[in-house]
């Protein structure tokens, strides 16, 4: 008897679970909808959506090359920052280097890197969405997206400021079309 009542037991618990994870599942909606980003203590979590993000123009490179949203700290303040940059197909910039370290992630789009002085947008290398770059502090680099791209690229840039950009040659533009 002990064991029939254990066999139908086992027959009836798939049919729970399914029923409670079922269940669980369709509340959830209801449940993350219940709670906006609003009602959040902005003390305790800040919370800035997509719709709320402010680009501005990149005023550093030539008209309609690249935007700029800083959403935490700033490039320029000591302290951390993360920023995101938004960069037009065919605009590139000029090999420079950074006083700290700049780590990358490609939020969307192929972003095309290399380093060293001597600029060839020919040499650099694709980085798609999800990928990771890391510029180390005092290295040339140069970095953009080739003209033949079809959109944009938006990467997502943590540090510690001030970055203190240096060109390896001032003499020369910041930024190029490639």
């Amino acid at each position: 008897m002990t064991d029939r009542i254990v066999a139908e037991d086992k027959l009836l618990l798939p049919g729970r679970r399914q029923l409670l994870l079922a269940s669980l599942f369709a509340a959830l909606p209801l449940g993350l909808s219940a709670r906006r980003a609003e009602a959040i203590n902005p003390a305790e979590t800040q919370v800035t959506l997509p719709d709320q993000i402010k680009w501005t123009t990149w005023t550093a490179g030539p008209p309609h090359s690249a935007e700029m949203a800083t959403l935490f700290g700033g490039l320029d303040k000591p302290g951390e920052y993360v920023a995101l940059m938004k960069w037009s197909p065919g605009y590139m910039s000029a090999p420079h280097s950074y006083a700290t370290d700049r780590l990358c992630l490609v939020l969307s789009g192929t972003w095309w890197v290399n380093s060293g002085t001597d600029f060839d947008p020919n040499a650099t290398v694709p980085v798609p969405a999800g990928g990771f770059v890391r510029r180390v502090a005092h290295t040339p680099h140069y970095d953009g997206v080739r003209k033949s791209a079809t959109e944009p690229v938006i990467i997502g840039i943590f540090g510690l400021a001030p970055v203190d950009l240096k060109l390896v040659d001032p003499s020369k533009p910041a930024w190029r079309y490639a």
